[in-house]
């Protein structure tokens, strides 16, 4: 397969999986396996196009920061909470994501675990689905601390590849009561703050790549895969909210039980 071919493809699965609780390091790991590239060659560039999502959540929600924004030179109270609580929810990631560094990457070398988190996680979605009672539609500002902090734990549930770190936190919101919408929100505010510490921590292990033209895939790849990822990203924000806050996760959860089961079976036998 072309390097060209292979940047769009793994670009379409960046944008499609990244916002949704599909997990999109899990699929990126399976789909290593199944394109048959070497993972290796194509770390900086996974590490990029991550900033293709982040940036589409930007777009997609540019009002929203614009507001907390204004609110903040304002000093709005409502605006100070909606930043509290982002930074809240971010630590516990924060912190265990440097201490525990070395352990997650060396997770991010076998495909197995990919399968058997996809499966248990889908599993696990439809339990919260289904047992979860649903809270008054609220914001991100409203949230109480304690909410914050709690999506902010099991958000570190996602450093194994293929839980999904958007699966875990509105799973987990959803757990505590938070409503659909808000939920699916707030994981897509914390992937900003997540996202971009996870990237410099990448970005500066692989400097000497990076700064030498990014190894073996160039920077024409990786421009190629961030532009796919920050489009195909951008459609799927849009689209999510208005599904999940209608239909619920239950669809996502199928899927995972699906590919996760497939996964397991290839990988064994296959």
């Amino acid at each position: 397969m072309g390097l060209t071919l292979t940047a769009i493809l793994l670009g379409i699965v960046e944008g499609l999986t990244e916002f949704v609780p599909v997990s999109s390091t899990g699929h990126l790991i399976l789909a290593s396996k199944l394109f048959g590239y070497d993972p290796k060659t194509w770390e900086v560039f996974n590490i990029v196009i991550q900033l293709g999502a982040i940036l589409a959540v930007v777009v997609a929600y540019w009002r929203t920061f614009w507001a907390v924004g204004m609110g903040l030179l304002k000093g709005e109270a409502h605006s100070l909470r909606f930043i509290r609580n982002l930074l809240i929810a971010f630590i516990p990631a924060a912190v265990l994501g440097v201490l525990f560094k070395d352990q997650i990457d060396a997770l991010l070398e076998s495909p197995v675990p990919v399968g058997w988190a996809l499966l248990i996680g889908g599993i696990a979605i439809l339990v919260i689905e289904r047992t979860a009672k649903q809270g008054e539609a609220t914001g991100i500002g409203d949230l109480p601390i304690k909410t914050a902090l709690g999506i902010g734990f099991v958000q570190c549930i996602a450093m194994i590849p293929g839980v999904s770190r958007s699966g875990a936190t509105i799973m987990g919101a959803l757990a505590m009561g938070v409503e659909r919408r808000t939920a699916a929100e707030f994981s897509f505010f914390l992937a900003i703050p997540t996202m971009m510490g996870a990237t410099v921590l990448q970005i500066i292990d692989h400097r000497e790549a990076l700064a030498t033209g990014a190894g073996p895939v160039g920077w024409t790849e990786i421009g190629i895969g961030f532009a796919v990822a920050f489009v195909v990203a951008l459609a799927v924000i849009r689209a999510f909210v208005a599904y999940v806050s209608r239909h619920g996760f239950a669809p996502f959860a199928w899927y995972r039980i699906v590919i996760g089961a497939a996964a397991i079976a290839w990988l064994s036998f296959g």
